[in-house]
């Protein structure tokens, strides 16, 4: 009987360290993470860094045990990190596309897109410049290399040969201005800035240039950035895409009005896309912007909420 005694005394402290270790690797391997708590990083095109830097401070504001840590860059990038499963959730202004949801679906990876705003591409000129109504012809040709001189806009403009310039190579902006007009090579008049603040203090320099960014970075006449921007440049109108002149065509510029109706011809839709194989804090803060609170943001900020209707209303004067 001792001798079995002793046997059981010697199992149970050769078996009692593989228990303890076993459910430590248990508790390692399961995720601290809800909707509403957790740490995480996601990554969001440039182009809507002043949205998002609102959405996650007020995200965060409510939840207390939630760290939302966005990262900024193109939005290829962004993608990149998407497809190559560093990132579980991101920011950008295009779907994946069907060959890439296929490939992540054969992985077993289900992803979920989330409409959560309209946006628009803007185009800004130096102060300077009389000329801030263009031709939606006139645009794609000045990416076409096809018009190359302000004095083809308009026969009095003494401003010269025309210089654009874009926030950054691998930008939302560019591909979507390639997409929009078939471009697969801009001309060398065309070059890139590093970010959009570098793409206003170049137009402010130069009389001859006209930039491309998002609406996003003009729109919230609440914010700083934002204020300081239209205080340097002029917002360019742009006519819907089968105006010519001599129909004296009407011009609208990329206001959270003409962007809802339709009247600028160059918007986009902004989407939330996650890989979340669980209700983690990827999902969380996506389910926030596409709510209630999170749409409010986004129409104050003064681009178009991507769930929530937006009332348009005429004033007569």
């Amino acid at each position: 009987m001792k001798k079995i005694k002793l046997i059981l005394k010697y199992i149970y402290l050769f078996l009692l360290p593989l228990f303890i270790l076993s459910s430590c690797n248990n508790n390692s391997n399961k995720i601290d993470e809800t909707p509403t708590r957790g740490n995480i990083k996601i990554s969001v095109d440039d182009s809507y860094k002043l949205i998002i830097e609102s959405q996650v401070y007020t995200f965060e504001s409510f939840y207390k045990y939630a760290k939302i840590n966005a990262i900024y860059k193109t939005e290829a990038e962004a993608l990149n990190d998407f497809l190559n499963d560093s990132i579980r959730t991101i920011i950008v202004s295009k779907k994946l596309s069907k060959e890439q949801e296929a490939d992540l679906k054969s992985k077993q990876i289900i992803v979920r897109t989330t409409k959560i705003a309209i946006d628009a591409v803007c185009f800004v000129v130096n102060k300077t410049n009389t000329d801030t109504n263009i031709l939606y012809s006139e645009i794609g040709n000045i990416f076409k290399g096809e018009l190359t001189n302000w004095k083809s806009i308009n026969k009095n403009n003494k401003l010269g040969d025309i210089n654009v310039v874009f926030d950054n190579n691998g930008s939302s902006n560019v591909s979507y201005i390639q997409n929009k007009f078939n471009i697969t090579k801009f001309p060398n008049y065309c070059f890139s800035a590093n970010s959009n603040a570098e793409v206003i203090d170049y137009v402010e320099s130069h009389k001859n240039a006209i930039g491309l960014i998002s609406a996003s970075w003009l729109s919230d006449k609440h914010d700083s950035t934002s204020n300081n921007f239209l205080s340097r440049v002029k917002v360019v109108g742009v006519s819907s895409c089968n105006a010519m002149k001599e129909d004296d065509p009407d011009y609208s510029k990329p206001y959270q009005a003409y962007i809802a109706d339709g009247s600028y011809p160059l918007t986009r839709d902004v989407y939330a896309i996650c890989r979340e194989s669980f209700a983690g804090l990827g999902s969380g803060f996506i389910s926030f912007i596409a709510g209630d609170k999170g749409q409010r943001i986004i129409l104050k900020s003064g681009i178009v909420p991507g769930t929530m209707p937006v009332r348009l209303v005429q004033v007569k004067r």
